[in-house]
């Protein structure tokens, strides 16, 4: 019972050759190491590989009806096949047949008539590189998996991270509610309807919804610098304390830069920095701190402008009531041109109702 088991777990190595007497002598040289099944034409070959999956085949390179090359080529073309490695018997003894074969695939040549010893040893090599190939691929894999959930594993740690310093922002801010949330959501409708669109393709065909969304949250990290007596001033800003207020896209892009001197790759960061430093930024340049205009402001703060002002407009503020979303809309595109990218108010419109049902 034990030797059958054992018989059983050795590898099958298939012999192909129209010469019984080298199938006789290939099986008597293998078999006390291996199962060996002889084949004598690639034609029942290809038959046999519907019922077997052998560790490595064997074949003759000159044979009737089917040669060793077209057996071969049939053999790389078909995925069940194609992994298997092949190792030729020829009594061809010139480098041009040997490299033929091996552009086709074959991995290694053995010149007939072959010795016992010599076609044991190729054989236990090939197969050996042969379980070292698939061990190697099994860790690459169970590696890349590895990698797959330690980076699901940071992403989530860091959008808690950002959540977290987010709602200390709005812990702090009082006045303006659950601003980033309700922006988020909203930012999630405009920049869906950008991707889609066909204008924006060149710069939106990369982006990553949920890092986008996940880097939004930092827009007004900055305002975790500015004064309690503004930040949660119940009645509106002088003109004075609203200069002050401005200092908060300032504050927010130094603090990102300087998370960035940590890890200036970050795709992440980038995204934040750009949110944070543009959306207040106006198409016509009147907007600050930089008063850039037009397409010099980057599409994601051409996109938050938008977002912010309507989530600003439809929340209720110690000094005004919400306004409707018809109402929110109008101001939107009396906007068009000045305020904000006329490409993307029509955007805007065109998915207004549902940002109604998120935010509105």
């Amino acid at each position: 019972m034990s030797n059958n088991r054992i018989a059983d777990d050795r590898k099958l190595v298939m012999l192909v050759d129209d010469s019984l007497a080298n199938l006789m002598v290939g099986k008597e040289a293998l078999s006390s190491a291996y199962k060996v099944l002889t084949v004598p034409s690639a034609p029942k070959m290809f038959e046999m590989l519907n019922k077997y999956n052998p560790a490595l085949i064997l074949l003759d390179l000159d044979m009737p009806e089917v040669n060793g090359y077209d057996a071969i080529k049939v053999l790389k073309t078909n995925p069940a096949t194609r992994d298997i490695p092949v190792v030729f018997l020829t009594a061809m003894n010139d480098d041009n047949s040997e490299l033929m074969g091996l552009n086709l695939g074959a991995v290694d040549y053995i010149t007939k008539p072959f010795s016992a010893a010599l076609l044991k040893k190729r054989v236990e090599l090939h197969l050996l590189l042969e379980s070292q190939k698939k061990a190697l691929q099994d860790y690459n894999n169970n590696l890349q998996e590895m990698v797959i959930r330690k980076t699901r594993t940071v992403f989530k740690l860091q959008n808690k991270v950002m959540q977290a310093m987010a709602e200390m922002v709005e812990g702090r801010d009082t006045v303006t509610g659950n601003h980033i949330e309700r922006t988020q959501k909203c930012l999630r409708v405009l920049l869906s309807a950008a991707m889609e669109l066909d204008c924006y393709r060149d710069q939106t065909h990369e982006w990553d919804m949920e890092l986008l969304l996940q880097s939004s949250q930092l827009h007004d990290v900055g305002k975790i610098a500015i004064s309690d007596s503004i930040l949660k001033k119940p009645g509106k800003l002088t003109d004075e304390e609203f200069t002050e207020m401005k200092n908060h896209v300032v504050f927010g892009v130094n603090f990102i830069e300087r998370l960035e001197e940590d890890d200036d790759d970050s795709l992440f960061l980038c995204h934040a920095k750009t949110f944070a430093k543009y959306h207040h930024e106006k198409w016509d340049g009147s907007g600050y701190p930089g008063g850039v205009a037009g397409t010099e402001i980057p599409l994601l703060g051409r996109l938050m402008a938008i977002v912010d002002v309507y989530e600003a407009l439809t929340s209720t503020r110690p000094y005004k009531k919400a306004f409707d979303h018809k109402s929110s809309v109008e101001i939107i595109r009396q906007g068009k041109g000045t305020h904000f990218d006329p490409g993307l108010v029509e955007l805007f419109e065109d998915c207004s109702e549902r940002l109604h049902l998120l935010c509105g």
